[in-house]
């Protein structure tokens, strides 16, 4: 399947879009030999962002480009995205409704419903609500925004990256967690002339492992710690174009490892992430990342309900 993959004019394309409309979410600096790492540490706080999480930015540049129906946008989402798709929506005017699983936190739904969306709860987990979603928007004049694998998603995912290259130059290495791999993909063709992205999976949904042994997007099972947050049942077509293209593997962790890594995030710096956003810090002190230098690390969420024991 042939995949059209964003060029540079598309992701700068989203980031004017964007300017002035989502933040610019702050790094926090930290010396690598706190955790036994060569090089700087740099956190990418974009548990700071609107809605909590990175998946604002996508949502919004897919609503910004494309526009909506008569009947709004519809999403289906474990929480975050459908978060983001219903934050988007009210701020130009516009009806989102969101399906969520139910095997989703109550607190993320209580956080979409906060953004004014009509959420509909589908037993099971994240594919089921997706097939919920596919089947009332075909009956409607409704945009539906995808929850990663989306070219304006994608781009506007992007804009992390174009972030990274102002406030961390030089830095090579940056890791970011991956479920359905629109962050990975923005992210990596951002920085594709001055970093190198490394994307880390919990082995709960390990979907970008499946897609290179495979050599293709296959189904894999979600479950896990981090499922709410990363459990997309397939990689999507774009990031394993992105992973062909850039020669990407992946690293797993072990929900041990992302627990580990969400303590840290709270007893060291203050930083309450939920555990999908400390996956990608977890490929780090697990090891399952080696580090050879400076690293950018992506803390890609933080709507948590509580705080690390």
């Amino acid at each position: 399947m042939s995949v059209r993959l964003p060029a540079a004019a598309d992701l700068q394309a989203a980031a004017e879009r964007l300017e002035g409309r989502v933040r610019t979410t702050p790094v926090l600096e930290l010396a690598g030999a706190e955790m036994g790492l060569p090089g700087r540490l740099l956190l990418k706080l974009e548990l700071s962002q609107h809605t909590g999480s990175f998946k604002a930015r996508g949502a919004l540049n897919s609503l910004l480009a494309a526009g909506a129906g008569s009947d709004g946008v519809v999403a289906a989402s474990g929480g975050n995205h459908g978060a983001a798709v219903a934050w988007a929506a009210r701020s130009l005017g516009l009806a989102a409704t969101v399906f969520v699983p139910s095997t989703s936190p109550a607190a993320k739904l209580d956080r979409v419903r906060s953004f004014g969306a009509d959420v509909r709860v589908v037993e099971g987990y994240y594919p089921a609500a997706a097939t919920a979603s596919s089947e009332w928007a075909a009956h409607r004049d409704v945009l539906a925004v995808p929850a990663y694998d989306g070219f304006d998603v994608v781009c506007g995912q992007a804009t992390v990256g174009i972030e990274l290259l102002d406030q961390a130059p030089g830095v090579a290495h940056v890791v970011v967690g991956c479920g359905g791999g629109g962050l990975f993909s923005g992210t990596a063709l951002a920085g594709a002339d001055a970093f190198t992205v490394t994307p880390v999976e919990p082995d709960g949904c390990p979907t970008m492992s499946a897609a290179l042994a495979a050599g293709r997007p296959v189904d894999v099972a979600v479950g896990g710690i981090a499922s709410d947050s990363m459990g997309a049942p397939r990689l999507g077509q774009t990031a394993f174009a992105v992973t062909r293209r850039l020669g990407t593997t992946s690293a797993l962790v072990t929900g041990a490892a992302v627990l580990e890594a969400r303590r840290w995030l709270w007893d060291r710096c203050r930083v309450l992430a939920e555990p999908g956003g400390a996956v990608a810090l977890a490929g780090v002190l697990s090891g399952a990342v080696p580090c050879a230098g400076d690293v950018v690390v992506v803390v890609s969420g933080g709507n948590s309900a509580d705080v690390p024991g």
